[in-house]
C-alpha cells in the first residue's frame, strides 16, 4: 500500500542521497584513505567542502535516468533488463558524462556501454561470462538502485527484482546481490520499526549464502559484540574484507561492509549515519549516498538537518544528452517519482499531487516541507530566502523572503536558475550540459504577498539574465499591495539569440534611513509556462563542458568559429538542445555542407536513439529518417546541393504531420506518429563536416 506521506519520504530519501553523495564526493579518490580523512577532518560533522554549485555525479545520474525505461518501453508492461539497457545508450553521450569512463576492462559501466553498443544484449552484456567475476562485481551494481526502492514502498522483494533487472545491464553475481539488497532496503525503510529491520528484510533478498550476505552478516556480528566504536570496526573490515582482498578498481564488498557499519553505528540518525560512512572511506560518496537514501526514507523529512538541506537548495545537476532533464528540481522530480510508484503500484496517486505536478513547464508549489525549488538570493545580507510551512496563496506552503532594512539605493534580487555556466561550478566532473529551460516568448507568474512592517512602499521588478553579457533585463517596476497576494506576470522579453539563465524580480524601496523597509514578502506558485520563440546565435554562446552551449554532444568533434557551430564526424556527431517535452514547432537553422554524405536537423528527439531526421542523405538527395535505435529512411526526394553553399533548412512538426523546406521551398510533407515530443539539434553522419548557424525555434 502507498503511505500517506508517501510523497514526503520519496522527497527525504532523494534528498538524502544526494547529501551523502555530495558529502562523500571531496574524498572519494583512492588518496583518502581511512587515516587520511581521520588526520585531516577528524570526526565529520558537516560538509568538507563548499561548492559554488555542485557538479554532476555518477551516482545521481543513474538513479535519474536508468528508470526512464519506465516510459520509454515498460509503459504497460513488466520491466526488462533489455529496457534498461535501451535507457543506457539512449541517454548516455559516448565517453562523457553519466558515469565513469575509465577503460574497457576497468570500468565496468564503459565496458557495459560498448557491449550494448555492439548488439550484445542485457543481462549479456552485464555477465561475469562475459566481462569476467572482478568486473561484474564492481561498486555499480548497487549505487544506480536508489530510485527502484523509492518506487516500491513497503514492498522490498518488488523493490528487488527491479533493480536487479537494471543491474544485469553491467553486473553480475554479487554486482546484482548488492542491487537487489540496496533497493529492498529502500523500500522497506518506508514501514520498518527499526534500521535493524531494514537491513534483516533487505537480507531476504538476496541468497543466504552469498559473500554479499556473510558480509552482511559478519558486521552485524561484530556491532554486537562492540556497538559503540565504528572505527575498530572498520579497521576489523580492513582485516578481513579490505580492497586488497578484492580485485578492481572499487569492488563492490568492501562497500557493502561500509554501508551495514554506518547504518548500525549511525543507529538511524541521518546525519551520524552519513557521517560515518564519509570517515570510513572507499567509495565515499557511494557509499553515504546509498545510506542516505535508506535513513533518508526512514527518519524522514523533518530529521534531515538544515545545514546539510541548505547548501544542496533543493536541486542538482546531471549529464545526460538532454540538458533541459540536466537541471533538476529535487521536489517536482520527487513528485515524479511518486506518481510513477502509484502507477506501478495500481493505486490512485495522493490527494493534490496530479495538479502539484506538471511535466512540461515549470511549475513550484512550495508544499513539500522545506522546499526551496532552487531559489537563490545575490544580497543574502539583506534578504534571507528560507520556506515557511504555512503561508501559502492556495495550498500550506511557500517561499519566505525576509528583508532586513532596506534603504533607498539598495536591491536584491530573487531568482531561479534555469540554466547554468562552467564558472557557477567549481570543477568539471562528469561533463554536465544545459539546455534552456526560461525563453523569449514564455509567461512567467507568481503570486507575492507583502508583510511590511515598516519602511515606505515596496517595489518589485520583474527581470531576466541574458548570459552573454550578464546584464539584467528589467521589466516595468511594480508596487506591492501589504497584506495581499499580488500577482506578477510577464513575457520573457526576447534576447536576440542569446540564452537566459537567471529569471525573477529585484526588490527596492524608496524608504529613508530613519524609516528602513522592513519585512517579509511570500512567494508561491511560481510558473515559467507558454510557447517559447528564441535564436541561438553562436556568436553569443560558449564551448564548456565540452559542449558548445546549450548544445550537448554525442559523438564527433564541434567547435565555434567566427559565429557558426563546426561539427565534424568521423562516424557520427549529434547535438542536442531544447525543452525535452516540446511537441509542435517550428525548427530552422543554416547548414553549410563542408565534406560527407549526410546533413541533417534532429527534431522531436526523445534521446539518441529516438528521433527523427531530415536533411541532405546521399548525393543529391534529401531523405526523412526515423531513428529507434536504428535508422529507417521514411521518404527520399532528389535534391541537388553543393559543398560549401548555404541552405536554410527548416523542419515545422503539428501533430502527426512533418513538413521539410529548403530556402522557403518544401521539399516534403508526410505523417508519422512514432514521436510526438522531444529536442530538436543537428547530425553529421558518416565521415563529413558541416557548419551550423542562425538556429531558431518557434513553439506552434
Amino acid at each position: 500500500m502507498i503511505p500517506k506521506d508517501y510523497l514526503e519520504r520519496v522527497y527525504a530519501g532523494f534528498l538524502g542521497m544526494n547529501i551523502g553523495i555530495r558529502l562523500g564526493a571531496p574524498i572519494e579518490p583512492l588518496e583518502w584513505t581511512f587515516e587520511r580523512i581521520e588526520e585531516v577532518y577528524g570526526d565529520v560533522r558537516g560538509y568538507l567542502k563548499e561548492y559554488k554549485t555542485f557538479s554532476a555525479d555518477d551516482d545521481a545520474n543513474g538513479p535519474a535516468f536508468f528508470i526512464r525505461a519506465l516510459y520509454d518501453d515498460a509503459k504497460s508492461r513488466e520491466l526488462t533488463a533489455e529496457d534498461v539497457g535501451r535507457a543506457w545508450l539512449n541517454y548516455t553521450r559516448f565517453g562523457i558524462g553519466m558515469f565513469w569512463w575509465g577503460g574497457e576492462g576497468i570500468s565496468t559501466e564503459h565496458t557495459a556501454y560498448m557491449n550494448l553498443q555492439r548488439g550484445i544484449l542485457p543481462p549479456h552484456s552485464g555477465s561475469a561470462e562475459k566481462n569476467g567475476l572482478t568486473l561484474a562485481e564492481q561498486i555499480g551494481g548497487q549505487i544506480f538502485v536508489d530510485t527502484w526502492g523509492l518506487l516500491f514502498p513497503g514492498n522490498p522483494e518488488s523493490a528487488a527484482d527491479y533493480a536487479a533487472r537494471a543491474a544485469s545491464v553491467s553486473h553480475d553475481k554479487n554486482g546484482i546481490y548488492g542491487a537487489r539488497f540496496i533497493a529492498a532496503c529502500i523500500a522497506e525503510a518506508f514501514q520498518a520499526e527499526s534500521v535493524m529491520d531494514v537491513i534483516v528484510n533487505g537480507l531476504k533478498t538476496i541468497p543466504s549464502d552469498s559473500t554479499y550476505a556473510k558480509i552482511v552478516n559478519e558486521v552485524i556480528d561484530y556491532h554486537w559484540e562492540h556497538p559503540e566504536d565504528f572505527r575498530a570496526c572498520r579497521n576489523f573490515l580492513e582485516e578481513n574484507w579490505g580492497y586488497d582482498k578484492y580485485p578492481g578498481v572499487c569492488h563492490i564488498i568492501p562497500n557493502a561492509g561500509v554501508c551495514i557499519l554506518a547504518l548500525l553505528y549511525g543507529k538511524g540518525n541521518f546525519e551520524r549515519t552519513i557521517e560515518i560512512a564519509a570517515m570510513c572511506g572507499w567509495d565515499t560518496d557511494c557509499n553515504a549516498g546509498k545510506i542516505g537514501t535508506i535513513v533518508g526514507v526512514w527518519n524522514g523529512i523533518g530529521k534531515i538537518p538544515q545545514h546539510y538541506r541548505q547548501p544542496i537548495n533543493d536541486f542538482i545537476v546531471l549529464s545526460s544528452v538532454s540538458g533541459y532533464l540536466n537541471i533538476m528540481d529535487i521536489p517536482t522530480f520527487s513528485k515524479e517519482l511518486a506518481l510513477l510508484g502509484c502507477r506501478l503500484s495500481k493505486q490512485p496517486p495522493p490527494n493534490g499531487l496530479i495538479s502539484s505536478f506538471k511535466e512540461n513547464q515549470i511549475y513550484f508549489d512550495f508544499t513539500l516541507p522545506g522546499s526551496t525549488h532552487g531559489f537563490q538570493t545575490d544580497f543574502p545580507f539583506k534578504t534571507f530566502i528560507r520556506h515557511n510551512r504555512d503561508k501559502g496563496y492556495q495550498t500550506r506552503g511557500s517561499l519566505e523572503v525576509f528583508i532586513d532594512r532596506m534603504v533607498e539605493g539598495e536591491a536584491s534580487k530573487v531568482f531561479y536558475k534555469p540554466f547554468h555556466r562552467r564558472k557557477d561550478f567549481n570543477d568539471e566532473k562528469y561533463k554536465p550540459s544545459f539546455a534552456p529551460k526560461a525563453c523569449s516568448g514564455q509567461t512567467v507568474s507568481m503570486q507575492l504577498f507583502l508583510d511590511k512592517w515598516q519602511g515606505e512602499e515596496f517595489l518589485v521588478t520583474p527581470y531576466v539574465r541574458n548570459t552573454f553579457n550578464e546584464m539584467d533585463i528589467k521589466l516595468e517596476s511594480l508596487p506591492l499591495h501589504n497584506q495581499a497576494w499580488n500577482k506578477i506576470e510577464f513575457t520573457i522579453p526576447d534576447t536576440d539569440g542569446a540564452i537566459i539563465d537567471e529569471v525573477g524580480f529585484i526588490i527596492e524601496s524608496p524608504s529613508p534611513l530613519l524609516n528602513r523597509a522592513f519585512g517579509k514578502l511570500y512567494l508561491d506558485e511560481f510558473q515559467i509556462y507558454g510557447k517559447s520563440s528564441y535564436k541561438i546565435d553562436f556568436s553569443k554562446q560558449a564551448v564548456e563542458f565540452q559542449s558548445v552551449t546549450p548544445f550537448a554532444h554525442h559523438m564527433g568533434s564541434v567547435s565555434l568559429e567566427q559565429g557558426e557551430m563546426r561539427c565534424f564526424s568521423d562516424t557520427e556527431c549529434s547535438s542536442f538542445t531544447g525543452n525535452y517535452y516540446s511537441k509542435n514547432y517550428k525548427y530552422s537553422a543554416t547548414i553549410k555542407p563542408l565534406s560527407g554524405e549526410h546533413h541533417s536537423l534532429i527534431f522531436r528527439a526523445e534521446g539518441i536513439y529516438r528521433h527523427y531526421k531530415a536533411g541532405f542523405d546521399g548525393k543529391n538527395n534529401v531523405s526523412l529518417l526515423v531513428n529507434d535505435f536504428g535508422l529507417t529512411r521514411l521518404i527520399e526526394v532528389p535534391f541537388t546541393w553543393r559543398y560549401g553553399e548555404e541552405y536554410r533548412f527548416e523542419v515545422i512538426c503539428s501533430e502527426n504531420l512533418i513538413r521539410f523546406l529548403i530556402d522557403g521551398k518544401q521539399i516534403f510533407s508526410m505523417e508519422d506518429d512514432r514521436y510526438q515530443r522531444g529536442m530538436f539539434g543537428f547530425s553529421v553522419l558518416g565521415k563529413g563536416e558541416a557548419l551550423l548557424a542562425k538556429a531558431e525555434i518557434e513553439e506552434l
